[in-house]
């Protein structure tokens, strides 16, 4: 295969996934499905991250001095970052970090890969459902992406007698689970006929 042949496939799948994901959003039930599915992801990662808690009531809003070179400082880990801001209203509090800005993209694309499976599930004959289900399952090491501080969470959770190898481990979950994301949209997205809805 020649790498004239290799691009103009990756061309073709690209161009496929993108008007599969426009048929997604044309689909007001298949963006329901997306936009629930996001909004519920970016809730359970920042809870899981601990910006997102009970709060003490009130209103309060509380930034931190030089927010601005403070927003990209690692804090626990290589994929997590200090919070700049706090906002307190009633019952919970939310701290802005940019830890929010990563889970809103993993949620956009968790969000659309649900959606996109929502559509195939009513298109069954163009991807065979009954033996895939790439788009849920890659969602699974997004839910575990917490870095180092839900990882451990998780594995005590379960049980597991963690060792500094595996806990250190849980740092590439987010790559991984951006990679399997697009991967997965990818795979799901060439095989969706866009034109059949």
């Amino acid at each position: 295969m020649s790498t004239r042949d290799g691009l103009g496939r990756i061309g073709r799948a690209a161009s496929r996934t993108l008007a599969a994901v426009r048929a997604v959003l044309r689909r007001r039930d298949a963006t329901a499905v997306a936009a629930a599915t996001g909004l519920g992801y970016v809730l359970l990662y920042l809870y899981a991250l601990g910006h997102l808690a009970p709060g003490i009531g009130g209103v309060d809003v509380t930034v931190v001095a030089g927010a601005f070179a403070k927003f990209f400082q690692p804090a626990l880990g290589p994929l997590s970052f200090t919070p700049v801001a706090r906002v307190s209203v009633g019952p919970v509090t939310y701290l802005f970090s940019l830890n929010t800005v990563l889970g809103l993209g993993i949620a956009a694309l968790v969000g659309v890969n649900l959606g996109m499976t929502y559509l195939a599930w009513h298109q069954p004959s163009a991807c065979g459902i009954g033996t895939s289900s790439s788009g849920v399952l890659a969602g699974v090491p997004a839910v575990l992406s917490g870095t180092a501080c839900c990882g451990p969470v998780v594995l005590f959770v379960l049980g597991v007698q963690a060792s500094g190898i595996v806990v250190t481990a849980f740092q590439f979950l987010l790559p991984v689970a951006v990679v399997l994301l697009v991967g997965s949209l990818v795979l799901v997205g060439r095989q969706v006929d866009p034109t059949a809805f």
